[in-house]
C-alpha cells in the first residue's frame, strides 16, 4: 500500500521524473519498470520493443538487414505507433497490431542485426527521447543505453541486473521454452554479446544505480527499483532546498 500512496503522493508534485532503467536479457527489466511506472503514475517506454517492431517492419518489407543504410532508412521512415500506458500495451506498425508478432522467433533471431546498426539506433533514440519529452518527462524508460546515450541526464538511473542463471530462467519462462537449455542459453548470450558490441550493460556508468535482482522475486525487486527512486529524489530535493 505504501508504495501505492506514492504515486498518488509525493510524486505526482514533482514536474519532472524520468527514470532510466537498462539491463540484460532477462533481468526483468521491461516487467518491473512497467509495474513501477503503473505504481508511480508514470508513463512506460519499452525502448527493446521500439527495435523489435524496426525489426519486423523490415523482414516485412524484404529490407537486408546487412544493408546499414536501408534499415537506417527504414528506422526513419517506418509509421510505428507506441504508446506508453503501462497497463495498455500499443504498438502499430502502419495499422497493424504486431504486440505478438514481436516476439516471435523469427524476430528474436534478427533484432540483434538491426540493434548493432549505429545509424537505425540513432533514429530510434530520436523517436526516444521525442517519447520523453511528449510525456512531460514524466516516464520510466527502459532498455540497453538508456542511462547512458538516451536519457543520461535522467532524475533517476538504474542498472537492472541479475545471475546468468537467474535471467536464464526467466527469460526460458517468458518463452515458454521447456528442456532447450541449450538453445536458451545461446539465444540470451548471443543477445548479450551483440547488444554489448554497442553499449555496455553490464557495470554501472558513474551516476547509476546497481539493483541486483537475482535473489528477489518480482514484487520485491519493483520495491527496490521505487525505494531507489525515492531515495534518490530525495537526494536532488534536499540539494536543490
Amino acid at each position: 500500500a505504501g508504495s501505492l500512496m506514492l504515486g498518488s503522493g509525493e510524486f505526482c508534485t514533482n514536474p519532472g521524473l524520468v527514470v532510466a532503467v537498462d539491463g540484460p536479457s532477462g533481468s526483468g527489466k521491461s516487467s518491473v519498470s512497467r509495474e513501477v511506472a503503473n505504481r508511480l503514475g508514470l508513463a512506460y517506454l519499452d525502448t527493446g520493443a521500439m527495435y523489435r517492431a524496426l525489426t519486423w517492419w523490415c523482414l516485412e518489407a524484404s529490407v537486408d538487414l546487412d544493408d546499414e543504410d536501408a534499415v537506417a532508412s527504414a528506422a526513419n521512415d517506418f509509421q510505428l505507433q507506441m504508446g506508453t500506458d503501462p497497463i495498455v500495451e500499443t504498438i502499430m506498425v502502419g495499422g497493424i497490431d504486431i504486440r505478438e508478432a514481436i516476439r516471435e522467433a523469427r524476430v528474436t533471431e534478427n533484432v540483434s542485426a538491426v540493434a548493432k546498426n549505429q545509424k537505425a539506433r540513432d533514429a530510434l533514440i530520436g523517436r526516444q527521447r521525442m517519447e520523453i519529452v511528449s510525456n512531460g518527462r514524466r516516464i520510466v524508460a527502459e532498455g540497453r543505453d538508456i542511462t547512458t546515450v538516451v536519457a543520461p541526464d535522467a532524475s533517476v538511473r538504474i542498472l537492472l541486473t541479475a545471475s546468468e542463471e537467474a535471467r536464464m530462467k526467466r527469460r526460458g519462462e517468458q518463452i515458454g521454452a521447456t528442456g532447450d537449455e541449450d538453445r536458451l542459453k545461446l539465444e540470451v548470450a548471443q543477445r548479450d554479446a551483440a547488444d554489448s558490441k554497442v553499449n555496455n550493460f553490464t557495470e554501472a556508468a558513474g551516476g547509476v544505480t546497481l539493483v541486483d535482482s537475482t535473489e528477489l522475486d518480482f514484487d520485491q525487486t519493483v520495491q527496490a527499483v521505487i525505494d531507489v527512486i525515492r531515495t534518490t529524489t530525495a537526494q536532488h530535493h534536499g540539494e536543490k532546498s
